[in-house]
């Protein structure tokens, strides 16, 4: 896989198979990414699992908080990682531990770790890199481009009205 660019299929069939998310270093603080990126993918339907020792016990957003992926109740589809580079590593060793394996592994914008993602894709899981998966739903979903960023995508198509004064898209999960 080039980690360097991604085609759109690939990201649009993760998000679409995709269930079950750990979030590895979810943040309770609401000023970070973590916080509103495990609010953002719960909202649209991912069921979400903040992992941070720190944290463990208590709730992030209403979510319970576990102290590693091995405590968090499994199947886990995908991990989420939100560390830096280098201990991206090690998150990835703990996710090849569980079984069954997750289907993917994501790091999230600024973490790569080729060496780690070698290992996944050797066990056969998909990874992503240098990406974000509340980034990718919108551009994907169409929802990016309701607040006037770029999303590549032109269209005279009229947005699909998903509720009451909201409309939200979908990726078709």
């Amino acid at each position: 896989m080039n980690h360097d660019s991604y085609p759109d299929s690939y990201i649009r069939g993760i998000l679409g198979q995709v269930n079950t998310i750990a979030m590895v270093g979810a943040s309770a603080n609401e000023a970070r990414p973590s916080f509103f990126v495990l609010k953002y993918l719960a909202a649209r339907g991912y069921n979400m699992l903040p992992i941070n020792p720190g944290l463990a016990g208590g709730a992030i957003n209403g979510l319970m908080v576990y102290g590693s992926l091995a405590q968090a109740p499994g199947p886990i589809d995908m991990v989420d990682i939100f560390r830096n580079s280098e201990a991206a590593g090690a998150v990835v060793d703990e996710a090849l531990a569980l079984v069954p394996l997750p289907g993917v592994i994501w790091m999230q914008l600024g973490v790569r770790n080729d060496a780690a993602a070698a290992r996944a894709e050797a066990r056969g899981v998909k990874v992503v890199m240098n990406r974000c998966p509340k980034i990718e739903y919108g551009r994907l979903s169409g929802e990016i481009g309701w607040s006037g960023v770029n999303s590549r995508v032109l269209s005279a198509r009229k947005p699909v009205r998903a509720g009451a004064g909201f409309q939200k898209l979908t990726i078709e999960r």
